[in-house]
């Protein structure tokens, strides 16, 4: 496929950012620099119990990408290819941070693909230093108030401890 036929390239990088972490972050910076505008996607999936609200992940993320003109905060419920319509984005944005990350995303990226072929799907891997992060560790390190200023952005940390300092 052409470059011409995606015209600007605007891309998703959907996730739960359940908090966004530094290697959420890393991904979302090193992906503005690639793509003409990176739409970051905050999945509101009902099926799971977050600690953040879907408007509390949105503002972090809001605060901790400011510096980036090119990165839009957002948020979606439905089915991410009916997301990507909406925005006239044809590409998705995947951090992948190790080799057990890749058998599940290979089938997202494939399922997406069958139902819209101009879907194409980026997977960028993490920098090392973040390879094992993920928002699971986060949250069980925060809970039993431990460390995380290593983990995560200041921001999302006060926010982590006013969440844990209720509990």
């Amino acid at each position: 496929m052409s470059q011409e036929h995606f015209g600007m390239k605007i891309a998703v990088y959907p996730g739960s950012f359940d908090p966004v972490t530094n290697g959420h972050l890393d991904i979302i910076r090193r992906s503005a620099k690639v793509f003409d505008k990176l739409i970051v996607a905050v999945l509101n999936n009902t099926s799971k119990n977050p600690l953040f609200t879907v408007e509390e992940r949105t503002e972090l993320l809001q605060k901790v990408t400011s510096d980036l003109p090119n990165v839009e905060i957002d948020s979606f419920r439905d089915l991410l290819i009916n997301y990507m319509k909406d925005k006239n984005a044809h590409l998705i944005v995947r951090g992948l941070r190790a080799v057990s990350d890749f058998e599940y995303e290979l089938q997202m990226a494939s399922t997406n693909q069958k139902l819209d072929e101009n879907i194409e799907t980026f997977f960028m891997t993490s920098t090392p230093m973040y390879s094992y992060l993920s928002s699971s560790i986060v949250k069980e390190v925060a809970r039993f108030h431990g460390p995380v200023g290593d983990l995560v952005p200041v921001e999302v940390e006060k926010a982590l401890h006013g969440k844990y300092a209720r509990s």
